[in-house]
């Protein structure tokens, strides 16, 4: 691989453009020969999560793909799983730019991109098109002008668009960019939210012939109760599974850096320590009554084997690997 010198060339532009060129080029080359540039061979880790049988237990983050426009191409570079979205009922903007800031000082990414989608329509023709046989998550959020007390409609409308093709589906409620949404994560409001996700995943269940699980997004920036209180919910209502964790507000481990002090949620290594506790806790209050999947600092197998260590079931990467692109994948899998 020759990402190394790649990603020299690349880290030379803007954040954001580079990020819109490679999901284009990705999307082109997914189905042709031309993958073989980034396509690898990874071995079989085959493990069981939420009913579903994953190849191997490293996975996208959700955020990189939000449209769905690149599947097959990180399905060739060996991950276990893809996930795509954050994806919306209507197409939206997202934030103003600039809104991407790199820290390579510290191996960490700051964004502010606000849910920036085509729409769940668009996000269906995708998933459509590329045919994809392997595990595919798919995000789902609510637009930004949506008011919180009708949020669960959102997330219900996203949810039937995406029943059908997806393996699992994401309830994003922990993104620091969409004003509101984390206090989706608290006491009623969570609990309403989770009581009307699960009660049309019974419907859809029954409509389609097949049970989709469902999974909730956590933020780090959660303290022991909170951690505990959301656990609850999602045992309460039988929620099939929790990714731990989102981008964090913290700015500690970017302190003075440039662009450390821009608003948004910053991903890295300066998130690790804290996704990491959030998992210990939740794998506590949990008592392996619903999987967790690990995410937020992961940029070698030992990060890995900290989170599975830490209570996960299966990771999931995204910063680390925009720092070192498709060896990412292979380096964990033979690690773990």
């Amino acid at each position: 691989m020759f990402y190394p010198a790649i990603r020299k060339v690349l880290f030379q532009f803007d954040a954001e453009t580079i990020h819109e060129l490679t999901i284009k080029g990705l999307k082109s080359t997914g189905k042709s020969p031309l993958n073989v540039f980034y396509k690898q061979q990874v071995q079989d880790k085959p493990v069981t999560v939420m009913g579903i049988n994953f190849p191997n237990p490293v996975g996208l983050a959700a955020g990189l793909d939000k449209n769905g426009e690149c599947i097959n191409a990180f399905a060739a570079m060996g991950f276990g799983f893809v996930e795509v979205g954050t994806i919306t009922p209507r197409p939206q903007p997202g934030n103003d730019k600039p809104r991407i800031f790199r820290l390579p000082s510290a191996n960490a990414v700051i964004n502010r991109m606000g849910f920036n989608n085509k729409g769940v329509d668009y996000l269906v023709s995708q998933v459509q098109a590329a045919n994809f046989k392997g595990v595919l998550g798919i995000n789902i959020g609510k637009n930004k002008d949506t008011p919180d007390e009708n949020a669960k409609d959102d997330y219900i409308h996203c949810m039937r668009k995406v029943y059908d093709l997806a393996t699992y589906i994401t309830v994003n409620i922990s993104s620091p960019n969409t004003p509101g949404l984390r206090s989706l994560q608290y006491g009623d409001a969570l609990d309403e939210l989770l009581s009307a996700l699960k009660a049309e995943q019974g419907i859809l269940t029954e409509k389609y012939g097949k049970y989709i699980p469902l999974a909730v997004k956590i933020a780090p920036d959660l303290n022991e109760e909170e951690v505990k209180s959301i656990a609850k919910s999602l045992i309460d209502n039988g929620i099939d599974g929790v990714i731990a964790t989102n981008t964090t507000l913290s700015r500690e481990g970017v302190e003075g850096l440039e662009f450390g002090d821009e608003q948004g949620g910053l991903s890295g290594q300066p998130v690790k320590e804290k996704s990491t506790l959030v998992i210990k806790l939740l794998s506590e209050a949990l008592d392996n009554k619903l999987p967790i999947i690990g995410v937020g600092g992961i940029a070698s197998s030992d990060d890995a084997n900290e989170k599975l260590q830490a209570g996960a079931s299966l990771v999931q990467v995204y910063t680390g690997f925009i720092y070192q692109g498709p060896p990412l994948v292979k380096e964990i899998v033979n690690g773990l």
